[in-house]
């Protein structure tokens, strides 16, 4: 179901708008919701962690100065 939904935006950002809407033929309404759709669905995405992960965490263990070494040790190899 649909809603009108008033904003208060300032005039050269709203004509702008309506210029990029116009160059991929939308309107700007559904240009706002679907920008409002795609930040509410990431926020919800961020969120969640999926079983597999959940499941996978702990899985590995590294000391927390063996990786730096190697890295530093792959750095040297490369530029040397």
């Amino acid at each position: 179901m649909d809603s009108k939904l008033t904003l208060k935006l300032d005039k050269e950002i709203i004509e702008q708008a309506k210029s990029y809407a116009k160059e991929h033929q939308v309107s700007l309404s559904k240009l706002i919701e679907n920008y409002l759709q795609f930040i509410v669905s990431k926020k919800s995405e961020a969120a969640e962690i999926s079983p597999l992960v959940e499941s996978l965490t702990g899985v590995i263990y590294m000391e927390k100065e063996d990786y730096k070494k190697d890295y530093s040790d792959f750095l040297a190899e490369k530029y040397s």
